[in-house]
């Protein structure tokens, strides 16, 4: 897997369901299940114990119900990543307008390219990045650079979602669920990820999400924190992240929302400039 580097830290740096089928049968999860170690395999007990649809539909749709609806937003990133080889800090300024456009201004790299002055403009079609400081050019990708890039299976709407935080690579596969004193697992498999996401009994936010490839010769995987939630108007909001990614390396992400704003007039736009050299 080609280094994600700060590609990743912003997209994440990674489907949501309309509704849930019936589900034939709910599985207990063993306790290796809850292990952070992002070389842990999921191991399922497929012993049937009850008929539980209709609780995990209830489930599903209070996560539904507390994932953020917006209309623009706007966030200050403070980001830390660790690779094998090296290890950075920058800021990385953002601007959503829902099912639109993503603008993203950074210090540093993105996407394994390296420049100061870097932006980025996303669209359901293409990757525009703009570079404004030294070698100044403007190279436009389609959509799938954003896959090639972190070699996870990324469209605009996964990536919008990880970037306001809602939760991403749901399914209506669920296969099991175990609910504690203050949290609630449920594990779902889809075509590419099996998924174990940790929900806050309290009101349903994620707090960890756990996502192993379905092909195990490939053995990646990715840890994805979230806390510190804080109120973003009638919605709680995750500030601070951690992202644990590994195949044949690892790489260790932390993401701190500096500054975040919702329906306000966008702050990090730019327009692509017509007489730069294109690549």
């Amino acid at each position: 897997m080609r280094p994600l580097k700060t590609g990743i830290t912003i997209i994440l740096l990674i489907a949501i369901i309309a509704s849930c089928k019936t589900v034939k049968k709910v599985a207990s999860i063993q306790d290796a299940i809850n292990k952070k170690d992002t070389n842990q395999t999921i191991i399922i007990d497929e012993t049937p114990k009850v008929d539980s649809a209709m609780i995990v539909k209830d489930i599903m749709e209070k996560v539904m119900r507390a994932k953020i609806d917006f209309k623009t937003f706007n966030a200050k990133i403070k980001i830390d990543y660790e690779g094998a080889n090296n290890s950075d800090s920058y800021t990385g300024y953002l601007s959503i307008v829902k099912d639109s456009v993503i603008y993203i201004r950074i210090k540093g790299s993105f996407l394994g390219i390296s420049a100061e002055g870097l932006q980025v403009k996303i669209n359901k079609d293409s990757v525009i990045l703009v570079k404004k400081v030294g070698e100044k050019y403007v190279q436009k990708r389609a959509i799938d650079y954003l896959q090639e890039a972190t070699q996870i299976p990324f469209d605009f709407y996964t990536l919008q979602d990880m970037l306001i935080g809602n939760p991403v690579f749901l399914n209506n596969n669920i296969v099991s669920y175990k609910e504690g004193n203050n949290e609630l697992l449920v594990l779902m498999i889809g075509d590419v990820f099996k998924h174990l996401v940790t929900l806050a009994n309290a009101d349903f936010t994620v707090t960890h999400s756990k996502l192993d490839d379905v092909d195990l010769q490939r053995n990646r995987t990715c840890d994805i924190s979230l806390s510190d939630y804080k109120p973003l108007g009638i919605y709680q909001f995750a500030t601070h992240r951690k992202i644990v990614v590994a195949e044949k390396s690892k790489l260790d992400i932390n993401l701190d929302f500096k500054e975040f704003t919702l329906n306000e007039p966008l702050k990090y736009t730019f327009e692509v400039p017509k007489n730069y050299k294109r690549k």
